[in-house]
């Protein structure tokens, strides 16, 4: 049985005029009228929740109506409250009493304002962490309390100066939880299969993005704080590594900060406070980090493989820097490739070996920390030029005499792997021969 009664519907009839219909009409048309008012109801519930509300408006029967297809309703509403009347003759039927309209005043009265449609914009919320001054984001004076405590700031003529109010980055539980955990596992000075696991996690993870800032300065403080512990440094270096191999982040942003930070582990005077620490291998790691780096962003910043470069070049020509400085920067311009090797070292390597020569002939009961830190030197201008040299020899493999091309062939695996020993093969084979 319809809820809707066919007295309503008798009422409706004869209101258009309608009066001579069979008495089984009015139930068939109440059943009717109840299916498609459900219809609209239910597509108007869908415009509710589809627009994030939980109060049915006349606006979502609209829309449903013309999802249908059905005519609008024309009219004008009114702001007031419904003022309902009850009908003569029917107890359960009540009517709006519509109030009578002059159709003078009608076609005086001002038009409306036409509504807006509906439509879709977009806009940058922030630009790599900071918010574009637009109009669609709110200022960030706006967003922060007023204080009565606030001074005025002004400069020396009187004018105010304008102060922007830092942004606060909301980090969840989550993501603190997993920055103090790697903060943890690194300064714990312990090469475990845990800090390895995390290494791995911030090389592949793409969830870390927000926490790259904090990572950067981590670093580079840390870098700072702790020059004498050489383990420290090496794990900060390969944290620095696997946050720059992370393809899924954003790390362009942040290598200014971090730069210094690497630069500094590859050519400071001094990298840890002990004699068995191995600055040299921390050295050559940072040196191939710093090539990568240059490689990979070489393109983005084009200034800063020159200024890298520039830096190194005078540590090495430096001859008031200390020999691991100077193998830090033979280290960091051998791994740019060969050509820098020929522009740049190949040049200086002779006055440089004559400098180099006395400090490598000294007795090792006189000083036998400089004489071994000469010889490390030495083997690093080695392998700079092996580079070089090894590099000809792929490009012109007829300049050698037969029997070195048969101790090179012979000898290939160790050449690919070590290219510093061809340099060794073209010494004694066709320099000494």
């Amino acid at each position: 049985m319809s809820i809707v009664p066919k007295e309503t519907i008798e009422v409706i009839a004869q209101s258009i005029g309608i009066s001579n219909f069979s008495p089984d009409v009015a139930p068939a048309l109440a059943t009717d009228v109840e299916y498609r008012v459900r219809e609209i109801m239910q597509e108007a519930i869908k415009c509710m929740r589809h627009s994030k509300r939980t109060i049915l408006t006349v606006d979502d029967v609209d829309s449903a109506v013309k999802l249908r297809n059905v005519e609008p309703l024309y009219g004008f509403t009114s702001g007031g409250p419904r003022q309902f009347k009850k009908a003569a003759g029917h107890k359960d039927l009540f009517y709006v009493d519509d109030k009578d309209v002059e159709f003078k005043d009608l076609i005086e009265a001002p038009l409306p304002k036409t509504p807006l449609d509906t439509g879709v914009i977009t806009h940058w919320l922030a630009i790599e962490g900071v918010q574009p001054a637009i109009p669609e984001n709110a200022p960030i004076e706006a967003l922060a309390v007023p204080s009565d405590n606030k001074k005025s700031e002004y400069k020396e003529d009187g004018l105010p100066v304008d102060t922007k109010l830092p942004v606060k980055h909301v980090l969840s539980r989550e993501l603190q939880l997993y920055f103090d955990k790697i903060k943890e596992l690194t300064l714990s000075r312990s090469d475990s299969i845990l800090f390895k696991e995390a290494l791995v996690s911030l090389a592949t993870d793409s969830g870390i993005h927000p926490l790259v800032p904090y990572f950067t300065y981590f670093i580079a403080d840390e870098v700072t704080r702790n020059l004498n512990d050489f383990s420290i440094l090496f794990a900060l270096m390969r944290v620095a590594r696997s946050l720059l191999q992370n393809q899924q982040i954003h790390i362009e942003p942040y290598l200014h900060q971090l730069m210094p930070s690497i630069i500094t582990c590859l050519a400071a005077k001094r990298l840890g406070s002990r004699f068995s620490d191995n600055h040299w291998e921390l050295r050559s790691f940072t040196a191939n980090l710093v090539a990568s780096i240059c490689k990979r962003y070489g393109h983005v910043y084009h200034n800063l493989q020159p200024r890298v470069t520039r830096t190194l070049l005078h540590a090495f020509l430096d001859p008031t820097k200390a020999l691991p400085q100077h193998y830090g920067a033979i280290q960091g311009l051998a791994a740019f490739g060969p050509s820098v090797v020929r522009l740049l070292i190949l040049p200086n390597l002779e006055p440089y070996l004559r400098l180099l020569e006395p400090e490598m002939q000294l007795e090792k009961q006189k000083n036998g920390m400089k004489r071994h830190e000469a010889w490390r030197v030495y083997g690093a201008l080695l392998c700079a030029a092996g580079i070089c040299m090894y590099d000809q020899l792929k490009t012109f493999p007829n300049l050698l005499s037969p029997p070195t091309r048969a101790i090179l062939k012979s000898n290939k695996k160790i050449l690919t792997t070590k290219p510093s020993m061809t340099f060794c093969y073209l010494l004694n084979w066709d320099l000494h021969t």
